[in-house]
């Protein structure tokens, strides 16, 4: 026992303190695939006013009086077709990704993941880091290329939570990494080693990231540009590589919601578009996303390739995400420690 222990007061509460915690982060994921779950979801999701940029007292009426009374169905038979017996697939390899770092670090850094919506919430990962002690926290959204509507969440969350506590931990955030050397080295050679494994020899490569309404890149939002930049960057990667020598390269966004325009060129109509013309095989990479997840599975696995082949393709593969590949965690690893500097 330590003099500063000897000279606390017997009613003083236990305090643990003196480790760092490491939280990953992704966008959220309903608790089943059910309307009932799915509509708890959407409800948190699409009620974040940097989520949906119209006056809430506007987007309530439509949220509550159409959207929640009509895409739950649609959504939760999305998401049953990909569900697994681990649950969420996003969930799942979110935390299958801490728990691969758990070992590549000292006793003393705990490494945890959270949902931005959903759960586990980062008010609750949060509260049970700092209650094993962590009194820093780095907190790791993991989306390589910034956007309000998804980095800049994590932000206004975790400070709503720090808003509430007494002892609050220091802090750390990972910044966007849409163009770090490591990033998109572990991108080329995880995607490369899929295309080895391919029946078929492609023609076309779309790299598919998550769109936004066109407002966003008129408000200043840099998402677009990271986007670009990544496809620019992994492009020059993966051209000098035999397995893509004539490989034609296509940079596209999907997931377009509501009447609003949005980024494009879109990935569905694309899709459709390169059946048309007479591409019959072709390969969809998706560089955005750190996991794969009902936007990858479903939109892109499933719905891609019947708009695809309806159209007269023939030959059609998703890509898979980075998840848990030896290039991905390796990538993670790098990326932590990075961060982690000074404190490690």
């Amino acid at each position: 026992m330590t003099w500063q222990t000897q000279r606390l007061p017997r009613d003083h509460p236990p305090v643990s303190s003196g480790q760092i915690g490491v939280l990953l982060v992704n966008l959220g994921t309903p608790d089943g695939p059910d309307p009932a779950s799915v509509r708890r979801y959407l409800k948190q999701f699409l009620s974040d006013r940097r989520v949906i940029e119209i006056p809430p007292i506007v987007w309530q009426l439509i949220l509550r009086g159409i959207i929640l009374n009509t895409r739950p169905q649609k959504s939760a038979k999305a998401y049953a077709k990909i569900w697994t017996t681990r649950g969420s697939p996003l969930a799942d390899i979110t935390a299958r990704q801490a728990e691969a770092m758990v070992g590549r670090f000292a006793e003393n850094i705990v490494i945890d993941y959270a949902m931005r919506y959903g759960n586990p919430s980062i008010e609750q990962r949060i509260t049970e880091l700092t209650g094993k002690g962590c009194d820093r926290i780095l907190i790791a959204p993991m989306y390589p290329q910034y956007c309000a509507a998804t980095t800049a969440t994590v932000f206004d969350e975790v400070a709503r939570v720090l808003g509430e506590m007494r002892w609050q931990p220091a802090l750390r955030f990972v910044p966007p990494y849409h163009d770090h050397p490591d990033y998109l080295d572990a991108l080329a050679d995880d995607l490369t080693r899929q295309v080895q494994a391919l029946s078929f020899t492609p023609e076309v490569m779309l790299m598919s990231f998550h769109g936004m309404p066109l407002q966003t890149l008129e408000k200043g939002d840099p998402y677009h540009c990271h986007c670009q930049k990544t496809a620019r960057l992994l492009r020059e990667r993966l051209a000098a590589r035999p397995e893509f020598a004539g490989v034609r390269f296509e940079t596209t966004f999907q997931s377009r919601f509501g009447p609003a325009r949005w980024l494009e060129p879109s990935t569905d109509t694309t899709l459709i578009a390169e059946g048309q013309k007479g591409t019959k095989r072709l390969i969809v990479a998706a560089p955005g996303f750190a996991a794969d997840c009902v936007e990858t599975l479903e939109e892109l696995a499933l719905e891609g390739r019947d708009e695809f082949t309806d159209a007269g393709g023939e030959d059609y593969a998703v890509l898979t995400c980075l998840n848990t590949s030896d290039a991905g965690l390796a990538m993670v690893e790098a990326m932590l420690r990075r961060e982690l500097s000074g404190w490690i």
